[in-house]
């Protein structure tokens, strides 16, 4: 006789077959007979008690960024439901496959206007993949199967809405789910003729540069050697940012405004692009509409989106630049690369230049400078929005088996401190790092309960400079009074030591060293504040630096705010180089 199970603890085995280690979310009277299966299974499930439903879903899509694989979360009907929504749509938008568990009230209350009753499937229709309430207690564990699948198979977000009632049932407790069945999908190979007509197109080019998508992840050999035989400059993504070592010599880092000097000035001044795995939104404002462009991915509706394409590559990533090495022949280094090159190291100088600047308030560089010297090989690195981003990406550095990630394409902010619980609670004995501005750390600072509820030994810095510092930077750019941006200060040190975590507020070189060394020996988290400088990061998408092309008072208006003395005008460093190329 087969054996019994109440509906709600079958739907859980379904996802522990799944391999699904923990689920975040915060009890609600319609979760109650989930919240009983996670009781039941809580040898073999780790449910993981945030204190807001938004913290849930981030710490999933946290999680599922830095392992690849599907994190989950749960929110009660109404509000604990619509809580959910922030955390759901940064997992839709960053393309990462994300479960969420949403209560209901029980079936016959459903329709008749109950307690915190809502109509939930068409909040959800626009930020999941798959979108279904279960109907009979027998098919509660089927229906979270197939929600499992379609959120691995489109790379997203799959909700199933669970009435009360339905798991408190007993069923057969006999299904047995699909996870063993699984693969991934077979990724499309490149054909020969398109590799040779895209090297053709490359060896053309005069100014080619390698653009490298968080699709092109894993193929970090690859792409070197390829920049290595060809010596083609390389541009990252933010989401790819550790694709390909920061610390590589022609790793030029980023376009964009999250950017690097060299990256926005190769971008600008390529000729050709060959792009690797990625929809990066602003590549008209970087790229030249006249540029050769090839486009690499596994996804044939991307083709033409930002930049029109020359060639189109239906074709993974790695077997893509793996093939195009294949046929490439060595290509000599030229005023081009030298120059880019230069550009990277003259840019690395500068930033270098204020790493030990005792100044108050404090830059930001000496911070970072502590950060990385830190940060042990397989350090994750989860980074907030706005002016930290920009800092992140610039300054962090992703070498080794370090992960980086943030809000790429959502860009909420908020999203640093419960993407470090997500990474924290998957991989206890990694060191976390959750960097953040004061505006995102205080929309979810009441989690750090949660990081010392499950002693989680995250080190959280938040960089305070009592101010809106991205939006305050666009407020200016569009020469309006500054609105709404300033924030009033407070000691999150001190706060986190009343909700029972180790907490420091720096001021100075002396005290940020001070609190650093004693963070080194954290039993659980900590919280460390640093009162910075409201300095805008320099903006690179709009740089002022040459006195032959741009007006010269400007210039010096410019190098003076930004401490930008020594920093070299791409132009100038791609006559030097050409001038030493025809002497040779």
């Amino acid at each position: 006789m087969t054996e019994k199970i109440n509906a709600a603890d079958a739907m859980i085995k379904v996802l522990e077959d799944w391999g699904i280690h923990n689920i975040y979310g915060l009890p609600g009277g319609s979760f109650d007979s989930t919240m009983n299966a996670l009781y039941n299974r809580r040898h073999t499930i780790n449910y993981v008690q945030v204190r807001h439903e938004e913290v849930g879903a981030l710490a999933a899509a946290g999680e599922a960024k830095v392992t690849g694989r599907i994190g989950a979360t749960f929110g009660s009907a109404g509000p604990g439901a619509v809580h959910l929504l922030n955390g759901l749509y940064d997992a839709q938008y960053d393309h990462v496959p994300v479960l969420a568990l949403v209560g209901q009230v029980p079936t016959a209350a459903m329709n008749t206007n109950y307690f915190q009753e809502m109509n939930e499937n068409p909040m959800f229709a626009d930020v999941s993949v798959y979108n279904r309430t279960a109907m009979t207690a027998a098919q509660l564990p089927h229906v979270v199967d197939e929600a499992i699948r379609q959120a691995y198979k489109h790379q997203g977000v799959a909700v199933v809405t669970i009435p009360k009632d339905l798991g408190w049932e007993q069923i057969d407790d006999n299904y047995v789910s699909s996870a063993n069945l699984y693969q991934k999908p077979l990724l499309p190979e490149p054909d020969p003729e398109q590799v040779a007509t895209a090297w053709s197109i490359i060896k053309g080019a005069k100014k080619p540069i390698l653009y490298v998508g968080n699709g092109a992840r894993g193929a970090r050999d690859e792409i070197i050697a390829f920049s290595e035989k060809t010596h083609v400059p390389i541009i990252t993504t933010a989401l790819a940012k550790g694709v390909v070592p920061d610390d590589y010599k022609a790793n030029m880092g980023s376009a964009g405004r999250v950017a690097s000097k060299p990256g926005v000035e190769v971008a600008r001044g390529a000729d050709m692009v060959l792009f690797l795995g990625s929809d990066f939104p602003f590549q008209p404002y970087f790229i030249a509409p006249n540029a050769k462009y090839i486009q690499v991915d596994i996804d044939a509706s991307k083709f033409g989106r930002r930049h029109t394409v020359d060639l189109a590559v239906l074709a993974d990533a790695k077997k893509f630049i793996k093939a195009l090495t294949t046929v490439a022949e060595p290509l000599p280094e030229t005023a081009w690369y030298r120059a880019s090159l230069a550009n990277k190291a003259n840019w690395v100088d500068w930033m270098k230049s204020f790493e030990d600047g005792a100044e108050t308030p404090l830059r930001v560089e000496p911070i970072f400078k502590l950060i990385n010297e830190m940060a042990e090989k397989d350090a994750i690195f989860q980074v907030d929005v706005g002016n930290v981003t920009i800092n992140g990406m610039r300054y962090l550095k992703a070498n080794d088996d370090q992960a980086f990630t943030t809000s790429g394409w959502y860009a909420t902010m908020g999203y640093a401190l419960p993407a470090a619980i997500g990474a924290q609670s998957e991989f206890p004995d990694r060191q976390v790092w959750s960097i953040s501005g004061d505006g995102g750390f205080a929309m979810v600072v009441q989690d750090i309960m949660t990081q010392v509820k499950y002693h989680l030994p995250i080190i959280n810095v938040v960089l305070t400079n009592q101010s809106l510092g991205f939006i305050e930077a666009e407020q200016d750019d569009t020469h309006q009074p500054h609105s709404g941006v300033d924030l009033i200060g407070a000691d999150y040190g001190k706060a986190a030591e009343a909700m029972g975590a180790q907490g420091f507020e720096v001021h100075t070189l002396d005290e940020l060293k001070d609190a650093f060394a004693k963070a080194k020996d954290r039993k659980g988290p900590v919280v460390i504040d640093v009162k910075i400088s409201n300095l805008r990061p320099i903006p690179v998408e709009q740089l002022v630096l040459d006195k032959q092309t741009q007006d010269p008072e400007a210039v010096d208006a410019f190098v003076k705010k930004y401490h930008a003395e020594s920093l070299i005008p791409f132009r100038q460093l791609l006559e030097d180089a050409e001038k030493t190329t025809a002497n040779v």
